[in-house]
């Protein structure tokens, strides 16, 4: 049995940061996929994150409190290029009386290094959310 409450699989998003109410749901997306948080040592993340064509692979650690936090980074290769992220998510508390609630992290992701011929530059940020599978 393993405690760690991020061990499992999720389906991640990550949004723009974007406060113009005008523009179109589906032009704040920055990525999608599947996030799986495999069991590992006590206080550390092993796993990956990637969905068709890319995906990347996740070291970090997660501390337990209150709201638990996970933190980790992203390393691949995607179409020849190494893609660096850094991820930072908070379990989100569920409501006392909350009904068909599903377990979530909420966080944020830094772009670590440029790619793409340097049109994705490093230091980009973005939101993200994972619901549990």
């Amino acid at each position: 049995m393993n405690d760690n409450p991020f061990v499992g699989d999720w389906t991640y998003r990550s949004f723009l940061r974007n406060p113009d109410l005008s523009v179109e749901f589906n032009a704040l997306r920055f990525g999608a996929g599947n996030l799986k948080i495999i069991a590992s040592p006590f206080g550390t993340v092993q796993g990956t994150l990637g969905d068709t064509g890319w995906s990347l692979d996740l070291t970090g650690h997660c501390s337990f409190g209150n709201p638990n936090q996970i933190r980790f980074q992203g390393k691949g290769v995607i179409s020849g290029e190494e893609w660096i992220y850094d991820y930072l998510g908070y379990l989100t508390p569920s409501w006392p009386n909350g009904i068909e609630e599903v377990p979530s992290i909420a966080g944020t992701i830094v772009r670590t290094i440029s790619h793409s011929n340097g049109q994705a530059k490093a230091g980009f940020v973005a939101s993200w959310i994972a619901v549990r599978q």
